[in-house]
Parts: structure tokens; sequence; C-alpha cells
């Protein structure tokens, strides 16, 4: 087996050998096994944290989701972000007749059969994908959405000998140097601090001959910041939350309320027609994005009824109505979970399964909703203007 994917770094009286592998390759399972199966380590490091290890060592975890929790715990996007990024994995592990993962997994058999100790060695998923939420603008944030999403139905395919080929430096940087060109702030979160993170607890690991089973992404940026001292505790916070939304969520709201009372004062025929505007508005456009999920009659009438209050309270969302709504009247079972994997190639298995039918009247619910706002919001503020 070619060495050529592997880093061999002596450091501090420890061998550390770093494997880069393409995350859905038989060659890159093989050649983790022979790796480890050679240099007998003390300690085997994988590119998971402690949720991605139990995705991957349970394959019913799926069973176990709490579709009422996730809505409630306000994590919708993270699970469908989750879910696109589960579907482009399998997609291609699909073709090449590979589980998603088998190099990590493979990392984990081999650690057990040598009696090597294993070090989930990656940063907590969630960490990571609320430190790229930040670092994104509503711009950002909508696009990075968007991308992430159509690409669950793309149909190109890719061969296995140009899957190896990512696994030179040049190669799989530039590609990533051409996504991180849209989105320039996403390479801080997504890589570099995961160099650093990675990095750390490799050099942390315990034994004199460490074997580290990474994505070739890391391989370069881990080689360089193996040599310094990184604070896991600083690297695995959370980002604080602005307190200007939280302002302009409430501001928003109230001065939507004051113009509406303003104008019924002064004018209440006008002031009618302006309340009845704001409702027609925001209850239609989120009950539109309910039927557009094909969502439950009963999940369109509560997203109607939901959005025109909602939309007033930063707290609370129309998407949240709905989707509990749609939740209970058309509740995901166990073949909904055990499906979802494949359901989530194609946009028709996307829409008929109920897991996914919840999380899109969620999401659609609250983009039309908020187009909504914007346009009963502008309405509100013209009527108020008239009667000046």
């Amino acid at each position: 087996m070619p060495e050529e994917n592997i880093t061999r770094i002596n450091l501090d009286g420890k061998e550390l050998i770093l494997i880069g592998t393409a995350h859905v390759s038989r060659q890159s399972a093989e050649q983790v096994k022979e790796v480890i199966e050679r240099e007998r380590p003390d300690s085997v490091c994988i590119e998971l944290d402690a949720q991605r290890y139990q995705s991957v060592m349970d394959s019913n975890k799926w069973k176990e989701t709490d579709i009422f929790k996730v809505i409630k715990e306000k994590k919708t996007t993270l699970l469908l972000m989750n879910l696109a990024i589960s579907s482009f994995q399998n997609r291609l592990a699909k073709q090449f007749d590979i589980k998603p993962g088998q190099e990590m997994i493979q990392g984990i058999e081999s650690a057990k059969e040598t009696g090597a100790e294993l070090v989930l060695a990656d940063r907590n998923i969630q960490v990571t994908f609320s430190r790229i939420w930040h670092n994104l603008g509503w711009t950002g944030k909508s696009q990075l959405l968007s991308a992430i999403f159509f690409s669950i139905f793309s149909k190109e395919t890719i061969s296995e000998d140009e899957l190896e080929k990512m696994k030179s430096q040049d190669t799989l940087n530039a590609v990533l140097a051409e996504f991180t060109e849209s989105f320039p702030k996403l390479k801080t979160p997504l890589i570099d601090e995961r160099d650093q993170y990675l990095a750390q607890k490799i050099k942390e690991a315990p034994g004199n001959k460490i074997v580290a089973v990474l994505g070739a992404a890391h391989v370069p940026g881990i080689t360089k910041e193996i040599h310094k001292e990184h604070d896991l505790e600083a690297l695995s916070q959370t980002p604080p939350n602005s307190v200007v939304p939280k302002i302009l969520g409430w501001a928003i709201p109230l001065l939507i309320i004051a113009l509406m009372v303003y104008t019924f004062i002064a004018n209440p025929s006008a002031g009618f027609d302006q309340a009845m505007s704001w409702i027609l508005w925001t209850g239609s456009l989120a009950a539109i994005g309910a039927a557009v999920a094909f969502g439950h009659p009963l999940a369109v009438i509560s997203a109607f009824v939901a959005a025109p209050f909602t939309a007033l309270h930063p707290l609370i969302a129309a998407g949240w109505v709905s989707g509990i709504v749609q939740a209970y009247v058309r509740r995901p079972n166990i073949g909904d979970f055990e499906t979802l994997s494949e359901d989530v190639f194609s946009i028709k298995g996307f829409w008929h399964n109920k897991v996914t039918r919840v999380l899109l009247v969620v999401l659609l619910t609250n983009l039309g909703g908020s187009i909504g706002t914007f346009i009963g919001g502008a309405d509100v503020i013209r009527v108020f203007f008239n009667n000046l």
C-alpha cells in the first residue's frame, strides 16, 4: 500500500502517523486497516466527535428522534443540514458499495482488534455548526442552506479514481478554496479551528505511537498546527448571541403595533384595513409555505391563524406551530425513520417522508411568514403615513 497519503511526525518523543483519507472510499478504508495492523499504535485518533461516533455505530439512531423535541429546541435547520450532508455521503457510498465513513468505522474496529486506545479527536459538530452560523450574515446563511439543500438532489456521479485523486493536497485544497471563495468566513470554523482542535487532541493522545485517521483536507493544517499549543476549551465555546437581533426582534413588532394603534385611533376605517392587510399578508404567505410543503390542512390553517400573532412575538414562530400540528396529525412512524436515508435522495422522497415533511412544514411556513411580515409591515407603514 503506497505511503503517499501518510504523514509521519516525530514530536516530543512521540511518533504521530496521519492517514489522509477520502470520506467515501474503499481504498481509504483498506489503507487504515493495513497501517494500524502494521504499526500497532498505542492510540488511534479518529475524526469524529461523540455525537457522530454514536451515529456511525448505531444505524438505528434515527428511530429514537423525537420530532416534537427537535421543533421545540429550534433544531429543525440543524437536523435538515445533517440530513443533507448524510444524503450526499450516502449517495456516493451507494455508488461505490461502501458505507459512508467506512474509514472511520475501520479505524474503530482496528483499534479494538489491536488493543489501541480509541480517541474521538474532533470538535462537537453542534459547536462547529454554531460557529459557522455565527460567522455568516443573512445572505450567507441563505446561500449556504440553499447550496446544501439542492446538493441533495444532484445527479452527478464521480469515479472512485477521481475520488482517490482528491487525496492530493493541491486538488482538495483547490476544491476547498473554490467553496470558501463564496463563503470566505466558512473556512475558519470549518477547517482552521478544527485543524487546531484535532492537532491538540492527537498530540495529547496517550502512548508514544499514535495513528490518526483524518479527512485529507485536514492533514496540511494539522501538520502545521501540531507544533503549537491550542486551548481546547476556547475552541469548544459557542459564540455569544448578539444583543442587536434581540433588540430588533422586540423593537420592530412594538413599532408595528404602535403604528396600528395610532392609525386606528386617527382613522378607525384605515386602522381596520391596516390590520386586515397585516393578517392577510402574514397569514396567507405562511399558509402558502405550509401548503407548498404538502402540510396537512390543519397545519395550513394553523399557519394562517398563528402567523399574524407570532410575527409580533420574537420568541415564537408560525412554523413551530404548524410543524407541531403536522407532527401530531401525521406523526412519523418507525418506517419513516428507517427509510429516511433513502428518501432524502429525491425530491419526491423528501416530500413524501413524514419526518422530512414536518421539517419542510416548519421551514417553509417560517419562510412564507417572514416574507409576509416584510410585505405586511411595509403596508402598515404606508397606511400610517397616509393617515398622518
